[in-house]
């Protein structure tokens, strides 16, 4: 029986230079054993090709570790560390080692400031999952490691989940669409749902066809879905939403641009009618 060939989403290979754990499995005339990093960016974009024209497939946020295997023309080439996807990302996004962060950021989007003064002017911002280290508690602000403050309420322990991670994904409500992105500023379908699932302790794939396969149990599909409930993932070729209850449908999608909720019928009927067929997979994360 033939071997299936390597996902390239998920595969540092490429015609001149592969992983030295790919050895024996991909053939490479060179083979790079990578240098672990991590994204001290707040987002990191991670492109299909070494330059800023190319599109962005996903993205990495900040305290992400990634293996670097190869950098020139000011791109590095990548592997993420939490779903596997590989990529090139802008080589200043990148700092050397891996972080060993204390706490993340549980609000779609946290201020850094300067000092812990509410006053203080604003010098960046982390996005919801945003890995971090604290390292001290000084009123109502948590000193991080950067250096920077932020309101110490906007954090999380590292590995406490969220309870529902159907109110995380409501929480993006109204954010704009945008391919590949992965928070408050623009995220698409599947970004949305692997965040949301994410800081609910759930791994989850980066795509929608790794999502139909890969999370929680599949549920049947027939003509009413009358057994749909709440946190059931809902597919389509190229596309996925996340039930609220058993008739809404909360989703990232192109036809609203943003992060929008309407009955499960109306996006039904309309996906149909622009050509993408109807419902292929219905999947019931562990909970």
């Amino acid at each position: 029986m033939s071997r299936a060939a390597p996902d390239p989403r998920l595969t540092p290979a490429r015609p001149d230079l592969a992983a030295a754990k790919l050895r024996g499995i991909v053939a490479a005339p060179t083979y790079a054993d990578g240098r672990v990093m991590h994204v001290a960016a707040e987002i990191a974009d991670v492109r299909h090709a070494p330059t800023p024209e190319a599109p962005v497939d996903t993205q990495a946020l900040h305290g992400e570790t990634v293996t670097v295997y190869d950098e020139r023309d000011g791109f590095a080439w990548a592997q993420l560390e939490g779903d596997g996807y590989v990529g090139y990302i802008a080589a200043t996004a990148l700092r050397e080692g891996a972080r060993t962060p204390t706490h993340r950021v549980a609000v779609t989007r946290t201020l850094l400031y300067p000092r812990p003064d509410i006053k203080a002017p604003s010098h960046g911002a982390l996005p919801l999952g945003a890995a971090l280290r604290a390292t001290a508690v000084e009123g109502l602000f948590a000193r991080l490691d950067i250096p920077a403050f932020v309101f110490a309420a906007h954090l999380v322990a590292s590995g406490t989940p969220a309870p529902d991670f159907v109110a995380v994904a409501e929480g993006f409500l109204g954010a704009p669409y945008l391919w590949g992105g992965k928070s408050a500023l623009g995220l698409d379908c599947s970004g949305l749902v692997q965040l949301a699932l994410r800081e609910a302790g759930v791994a989850a794939p980066r795509d929608t066809d790794m999502q139909a396969r890969a999370v929680g149990t599949a549920q049947p599909v027939d003509a009413d879905l009358r057994h749909l409930r709440r946190g059931d993932l809902v597919f389509w070729r190229g596309h996925v939403g996340v039930m609220r209850d058993m008739h809404e449908l909360l989703h990232a999608n192109a036809h609203h641009m943003r992060v929008a909720s309407e009955p499960l019928a109306v996006a039904r009927a309309r996906i149909a009618a622009n050509g993408a067929g109807d419902i292929i997979a219905i999947r019931r994360p562990m909970r």
